[in-house]
């Protein structure tokens, strides 16, 4: 399965120590929403925010990892942008999953629109908005997903919310 990520797991070490088998694809973009900082990076919607396709069969590390059955971060399919569909030859429309964080538990500057639970707003948002993502021109080289120098040790602090 392909992940969009724009966070930790952009840095292979970060990658490793959730997963034990990986690689990174495409360095790319997902367009109609925007990277914001909380106690960890999260999206909100407008803009667009660069990242790398990872892809990996051990989707219930990476659901374990941020903390989606508590509730912390949602994963959500988005469609890719330049091959439209059937990318891979089943028939249905290519998609990439991103993880999007509950920006009151992150403490993060977003607000997604409606009433209902945030999962279901996220999803709503991106099959309503122009949310796709996109290979972007370059390599994973020339991509440096974290801003700074700052440590992408997560493990600690995902301790707070029992996350494994």
């Amino acid at each position: 399965m392909d992940v969009f990520v724009y966070g930790t797991l952009t840095d292979p070490e970060r990658a490793r120590t959730v997963l034990d088998d990986f690689e990174f694809r495409e360095s790319a973009v997902l367009d109609g929403l925007r990277r914001v900082e909380g106690e960890y990076p999260t999206l909100a919607p407008g803009g667009s925010v660069e990242g790398r396709i990872l892809r990996t069969d051990d989707i219930a590390a990476l659901d374990r990892y941020e903390g989606v059955d508590s509730g912390l971060y949602v994963r959500v399919s988005v469609p890719l942008a330049d091959d439209g569909a059937d990318s891979d030859g089943s028939g249905e429309d290519a998609t990439v999953e991103t993880y999007v964080g509950d920006p009151e538990r992150l403490d993060a500057p977003a607000e997604w629109p409606g009433e209902d639970g945030f999962a279901e707003r996220v999803r709503r948002y991106v099959r309503r908005n122009d949310v796709t993502i996109r290979q972007r021109d370059g390599t994973f080289t020339d991509f440096d997903g974290y801003e700074g120098n700052e440590s992408t040790d997560a493990t600690a602090n995902h301790d707070k919310w029992g996350i494994e």
